[in-house]
């Protein structure tokens, strides 16, 4: 039998990325506790190791969502990259790099001024046409204090009739996808946490989170069965991927903004992840998106994953703190 606190110090002693959101979501130490150690995520560890790779235009390898010059033939032998400005961004807000710091407005600032989008040379912060790529554009404007409102009135008009969102929509989809949907709903909950939200972009928040709760998490609505069996296998980073413990850490985050109860159908979930726990009480990285990385994270698959780790822990401990 596992001891459970040695599990947390495997996984807080690795990193202060890590170490503050052991000590915020599973210890429950209050803000003077865990914030000065949020604030070495700028000077140490992969907080500062990714910093390090920042461009002097402040972007991440020449690029907002591929690097110049990346071809259809490289994205079919390769894989999609994952070392551009946008996944950059997405990881120092997970990391926690404090949105307040002299650092952080300042990359804000150059990636407003130098990074345009691949679709048509957007301004990086006034989003692109793609709901999935927007979702996340919101959720790192938000935190990082960008106006990012003109981005979600798009997002609320673009919804589906059954609740989500996809990035197939352009192209005639008349139903959500669930990554796509995940992608927005984070960056909703990150709007509404920093300016409140808007009632539409509340509505939209809540009707997505029905279309999720509905299937279950990973089921299709039309036969039960899982939409995909990759939805099951646990990841991270996730990047544009979706996956069971992603919702329910999105479902615990909205939980505790609101402060209201965990819903009933998470419940299914709950206990897949529940089962995946190794005899070490670990969790393992079961797969991961192909394609080139700044630099890895973890052991690879197949190994015990220390983000993936932190990500379980927490969406339990809120769970049987709860029911």
């Amino acid at each position: 039998m596992f001891d459970e606190s040695n599990v947390i110090e495997w996984v807080a002693e690795f990193d202060p990325a890590l170490r503050w959101q052991i000590m915020r979501d599973v210890d429950g130490a209050v803000e003077s506790e865990w914030y000065p150690i949020r604030a070495l995520v700028e000077t140490e560890g992969l907080g500062a190791r990714l910093l390090s790779l920042q461009d002097a235009d402040g972007q991440w390898s020449g690029g907002a969502f591929f690097p110049p010059g990346f071809t259809g033939r490289q994205f079919q032998e390769e894989g999609q990259p994952w070392t551009t400005t946008t996944w950059a961004l997405t990881q120092l807000r997970e990391f926690g790099l404090d949105p307040k710091s002299a650092r952080a407005r300042e990359v804000v600032r150059l990636v407003g001024e130098n990074s345009r989008w691949d679709n048509d040379g957007q301004p990086y912060w006034s989003g692109e046409v793609e709901e999935c790529i927007n979702g996340r554009t919101v959720a790192d404007g938000a935190y990082f204090g960008v106006d990012v409102s003109p981005i979600v009135s798009r997002l609320v008009d673009e919804s589906q009739p059954d609740g989500g969102w996809n990035c197939e929509r352009c192209n005639g989809s008349s139903r959500s996808s669930f990554a796509t949907t995940i992608n927005v709903l984070e960056g909703l909950l990150e709007f509404e946490r920093v300016t409140g939200g808007t009632t539409a972009s509340r509505q939209a928040r809540k009707g997505a989170e029905e279309y999720l709760l509905t299937r279950h998490l990973f089921r299709r609505a039309s036969t039960g069965e899982p939409a995909d069996e990759q939805f099951l296998a646990l990841t991270y980073p996730t990047r544009w991927h979706y996956d069971v413990l992603r919702a329910l850490d999105y479902f615990r985050a909205a939980s505790r903004f609101e402060r209201t109860p965990p819903d009933a159908r998470l419940t299914e979930g709950i206990e897949l992840v529940r089962s995946k726990r190794d005899e070490d009480g670990r969790w393992q990285l079961e797969w991961q998106p192909r394609g080139a990385t700044l630099f890895n994270l973890d052991d690879g698959p197949g190994h015990a994953s220390r983000w993936v780790t932190l990500r379980a822990l927490r969406v339990l401990r809120w769970w049987d703190d709860q029911t």
